[in-house]
């Protein structure tokens, strides 16, 4: 069982889980909370002490100003917060989605806490050769929102992605509040400063950071796919396919954590 911690920040209260003994080894999403990664984290925690988090303003956490956009940058100085909390240092880093624009801020940005990333599936669009187009797609989900509420947001952003509704967009919204206000969250403050993060390519090939860029197997041809492997080609790397889709650590846990091990211990 995992042990809950909280740790004071400029602007925000995290809520963040350890388990686990050994290498620190964390897991970060966004705008997804610790509780997804729960089943990959149990597998993990064998030979790693496993931290989890709730980003600001998401699951657990709070945050001081509601109306502040969720930069990566300063997502980042969050998760360099908690590290230094931990301790044991230099750290690995697993970030998904929006977690993996996270990861790539944070191995820019303080490069001394980590030794490796890996960036899975990160969706930002600077590098894609049809950029402008898919920017433009980007901010058509955020005004959609804007004009016609959460429910017919993810439906476009369904539809530009090509994944799935999730289960947050189908639930009743009186019994579901907590999920329902990330979604807000997510679409009026995460969205448009996540997809339109440009990572810091110079100071990513310049550190001393391992960097592994990683997609699904089974998510080719989505937005994230693509956005991973541009990304991969403009760093010079290969792209690693990880077992399942955008959300493979949840739908193929243990496939998941054999591929994501042996590329930890990859020199």
């Amino acid at each position: 069982m995992p042990t809950s911690h909280r740790l004071r920040v400029p602007g925000a209260d995290l809520y963040y889980e350890m388990r686990g003994s050994g290498p620190v080894l964390m897991l970060i999403g966004h705008p997804m909370d610790s509780a997804p990664f729960a089943p990959i984290a149990s597998l993990l925690a064998t030979d790693h002490t496993v931290v989890t988090y709730d980003p600001r303003g998401f699951g657990q956490s709070t945050i001081d100003d509601p109306r502040q956009d969720a930069s990566p940058d300063v997502i980042a100085d969050d998760v360099h917060h908690v590290l230094n909390a931990v301790g044991n240092g230099p750290v690995q880093v697993l970030g998904s989605s929006g977690g993996a624009v996270t990861a790539l801020a944070l191995a820019a940005l303080h490069p001394g806490v980590v030794r490796t990333i890996v960036a899975h599936e990160p969706p930002v669009t600077a590098f894609l050769p049809d950029a402008q187009e898919a920017e433009k797609g980007t901010r058509d989900i955020y005004e959609t929102y804007q004009r016609h509420g959460i429910r017919a947001a993810w439906e476009r952003f369904a539809a530009f992605t090509g994944m799935g509704l999730p289960i947050q967009a189908v639930v009743d919204p009186a019994t579901q509040a907590r999920t329902v206000a990330d979604g807000e969250r997510f679409f009026g403050h995460s969205l448009l400063p996540v997809v339109l993060y440009r990572p810091n390519v110079m100071a990513l090939r310049n550190s001393s950071v391992r960097v592994v860029i990683a997609a699904g197997a089974a998510s080719r041809g989505e937005f994230p796919h693509r956005t991973a492997a541009a990304l991969a080609e403009h760093l010079g790397k290969v792209l690693i396919e990880f077992p399942g889709g955008h959300v493979g650590f949840m739908s193929d846990p243990q496939e998941f954590a054999l591929v994501l091990r042996g590329t930890l211990t990859r020199a």
